[in-house]
């Protein structure tokens, strides 16, 4: 059983542990003064922790100190209460970054709930995360981790990169073109899928491509300049690009329509559009689209009269719909 002065010697090698965690250096005086030993019993317990695995590395100056590095080898950490539970949350719904981690995720959050005190595991364990995919999701390939690592060395390192790239259509081009190149600059990722944003010099624009179809080609090439995205701001021209526009962050196509079901049937469906209640069973409802048949189309799933407001493109994209629709039912 421990006696009294192992557990003070444990429990100031914890708190010699958390200040080495929360900042760069520490001069040895300064230490021993918030431990309330002297500086030989810091550097005894700086040994202990070298001991457990810990890279601690003396720092040269007037005063001397200590700075915890980075090692070979990964020692226990040591969290406080929020950074334990926010990890287990961060664990808990990695599954739905896109990233191919779902099993390695699932074995450290059992790790770290094995070791988190009971108050701990209770507040982790009451919360009901669940990361929902959709069909089109569920049948897309995960991004390889190594791909995004990858992909965020180059970015860092300002390094073109190489790749051969899956189309749309499931057809790989490896071997039938040369490899793609472009200038990574962002590596994002927007409803469960990761894009790079880059610069391709051999059309001079911006492109963004989907992580999980590219295949990286080894060696990276030269390296290049950072740009800065249209707008300057990152996810904003991702946002305008999936809505068909060049650098402007807005729908080409918003029309508005008045639908005959109260406004709570709309909300869940309605994007970013806005929803607004006129009576408790009409709602107006401003939306966009790439198109006006697709905006027609997204109205039109709505299972309710439709009173289209304007524009009057949006009206030809409902006649337009319309006789579509009669000819697929085999009405004309």
């Amino acid at each position: 059983m421990p006696n009294a002065s192992s557990t003070a010697t444990s429990r100031r090698l914890l708190s010699l542990l958390s200040m080495l965690q929360v900042r760069r250096d520490w001069p040895g005086v300064v230490l021993a003064r918030r431990l309330g030993v002297s500086e030989r019993t810091v550097r005894r317990d700086v040994d202990r922790l070298r001991g457990l695995g810990y890279p601690v590395r003396a720092v040269k100056g007037p005063e001397g100190g200590y700075r915890l590095e980075a090692g070979s080898e990964l020692p226990p950490l040591l969290f406080d209460d929020d950074q334990a539970v926010a990890l287990a949350v961060a664990l808990r719904i990695a599954a739905g970054t896109g990233a191919d981690i779902e099993e390695s995720a699932a074995r450290a959050l059992a790790t770290v709930r094995q070791v988190l005190p009971s108050r701990l595991r209770q507040r982790v364990d009451s919360l009901e995360i669940s990361a929902v995919e959709s069909a089109e999701r569920g049948a897309d390939p995960q991004a390889d981790t190594h791909v995004l690592f990858a992909l965020s060395a180059a970015i860092r390192s300002g390094e073109e990169v190489r790749f051969d790239y899956e189309s749309a259509v499931g057809t790989d081009d490896a071997g039938l073109r040369p490899p793609r190149r472009v200038q990574p600059h962002h590596l994002v990722v927007r409803n469960g899928r990761w894009y790079i944003i880059g610069w391709n010099p051999e059309r001079g624009d911006w492109r963004i491509y989907r992580a999980d179809r590219m295949t990286l080609r080894v060696p990276n090439g030269p390296r290049f300049t950072p740009r800065t995205v249209p707008g300057g701001d990152v996810a904003a021209f991702l946002s305008a690009r999936f809505k068909g526009s060049e650098t402007v962050n807005v729908w080409p196509c918003r029309g508005e329509a008045i639908l005959d079901i109260p406004a709570a049937q709309v909300i869940p469906f309605a994007g970013d559009g806005i929803v607004e209640e006129l009576t408790p069973t009409r709602t107006r409802l401003l939306a966009g689209s790439w198109s006006w048949a697709a905006l027609a189309a997204t109205l039109a799933r709505f299972d309710t009269e439709i009173e289209v407001i304007g524009p009057q493109s949006l009206r030809d994209a409902f006649a337009g719909l319309s006789g579509r629709a009669g000819r697929a039912a085999g009405l004309s």
